[in-house]
């Protein structure tokens, strides 16, 4: 759980929100049933939220498109940006829902996604897209399509998530993708601690981002922060099951600022990661709490055997405490060629079954600072 002290923009950032929500009464409100959305789960409503998307885009005045309560049967939509309207809200009283074959969003990228919009909120409601089927397939090893992320935004700026639930994602729940200034909050996750590559909220090649008082139980990384991220904000979530919040990708060049968890696959680069702060975060039962493993490969299979040219300095690890379920709470795996520095430990408190833990640490540069348990190795 991170419990920081959120910077004075967010602040403002919220507030702005909230005074949206609050004027929703002065929109252009365009209802799905208007358009032919049928609320029984059954009847395909695809191209009647098309049609509203249509609607709205096309207004020159602020629009809501509002779903009332039922269950909306949905097959994969791409929301087009350049649209006249500058502010689109999607108010969601009710459940949409995906088709229950899964392999037709398997074959599709995304199921919903958002492409180089402006100002486009998300309030409420509930996304099923019907997961465990292709999670079967897969662990079956059958001939199965990969999966479809459940949301996604690319290309967008000025973007609103607020108290929306996820359940059962085919692969990543929310993508956010070469977006500028965003926010998440309020959200809610949910798969099954074995489902694959079912990442909670995905950032990369973004910036202004926060992701703030989130729920997040799934099979693979809570929150996992690609390259090209900056100035990403993580406050307050609830992660597990669940791989906790990583830095990390198998993607050349990486430049990434983010929260926990840094891991990446070894191997020549030019990129860094830098000026990151863990702070005031609780562990219960958590395996390596705290960890950079710069010799990360998935399985250990087909491991590329080349040393990390990542460069990680500047991290800082204050207030963080709890349990691991591992011997080893602390772990700094880093490069021979490029070993990590500027590493800090502040105030970190960390037991394994109610004994004394244990720190590992290879080619890491740093300090500790006050109580430091399990006893610092740099």
């Amino acid at each position: 759980m991170m419990n920081l002290t959120r910077p004075s923009h967010s602040i403002l950032l919220i507030l702005f929100f909230m005074l949206a929500i609050n004027s929703t009464s002065a929109l252009t409100k365009y209802n799905v049933l208007n358009f032919g959305a049928k609320p029984n789960g059954k009847t395909d409503s695809t191209k009647a939220f098309l049609m509203a998307w249509k609607a709205a885009c096309a207004s020159a005045d602020s629009t809501i498109i509002y779903v009332p309560k039922g269950r909306y049967l949905l097959g994969s939509m791409a929301f087009q940006g350049g649209c006249k309207s500058p502010q689109i809200i999607f108010r969601i009283d009710g459940t949409l829902v995906a088709p229950q074959d899964y392999r037709v969003l398997g074959k599709s990228t995304d199921w919903l996604s958002f492409q180089g919009v402006n100002g486009v909120s998300i309030l409420g409601g509930a996304l099923d897209a019907k997961g465990p089927s292709l999670w079967a397939c897969k662990a079956s090893h059958s001939n199965c399509p990969s999966g479809a992320t459940t949301l996604s935004f690319t290309n967008s700026k000025n973007i609103r998530i607020r108290s929306l639930l996820s359940l059962n994602s085919q692969m990543f729940h929310i993508v956010i993708n070469g977006c500028e200034n965003v926010n998440v909050q309020g959200v809610r996750i949910i798969a099954a601690g074995n489902s694959p590559n079912t990442d909670g909220i995905h950032v990369q090649l973004s910036k202004n981002v926060n992701i703030i008082k989130c729920s997040i139980k799934t099979g693979d990384d809570c929150i996992s922060i690609g390259p090209g991220t900056k100035n990403l904000w993580i406050e307050q979530i609830t992660c597990g099951p669940g791989y906790g919040i990583s830095i990390g990708s198998l993607a050349k060049d990486l430049k990434e600022e983010g929260v926990q968890n840094v891991t990446s696959w070894a191997r020549p680069s030019t990129g860094f990661v830098q000026g990151v702060r863990f702070m005031d975060s609780l562990m219960r039962n958590v395996q390596n709490p705290i960890v950079i493993d710069q010799n990360y490969c998935p399985h250990n299979l087909n491991c590329p055997n080349q040393v990390s040219g990542i460069k990680i300095k500047d991290i800082i690890y204050e207030g963080i405490r709890g349990t691991s379920s591992t011997e080893v709470a602390i772990k700094f795996d880093c490069s021979p060629k490029n070993p990590c520095t500027g590493i800090r430990l502040q105030n970190v408190n960390l037991s394994y079954l109610n004994k004394p833990a244990q720190s590992s640490c290879s080619n890491v540069r740093g300090k500790a600072l006050n109580l430091v348990r399990p006893e610092s190795c740099i």
